[in-house]
């Protein structure tokens, strides 16, 4: 049963996984985000009710 053999695809999966985890997540997290949440209150917009010519 050569799908139960973890040699080919183990190393691949550790390897990705630490790619991912010291070199790829470090340079993400430095990234500074374009809109940071502000701490105003939202304002809502008044708005009208529309007027329907045939009622």
């Amino acid at each position: 049963m050569p799908h139960m053999n973890p040699h080919p695809w183990i190393f691949i999966m550790v390897t990705t996984w630490c790619t991912f985890s010291f070199i790829i997540q470090p340079k993400l997290l430095t990234f500074i985000t374009m809109n940071p949440p502000s701490s105003k209150a939202p304002t809502i917009p008044k708005t009208t009710p529309w007027t329907w010519p045939w009622t």
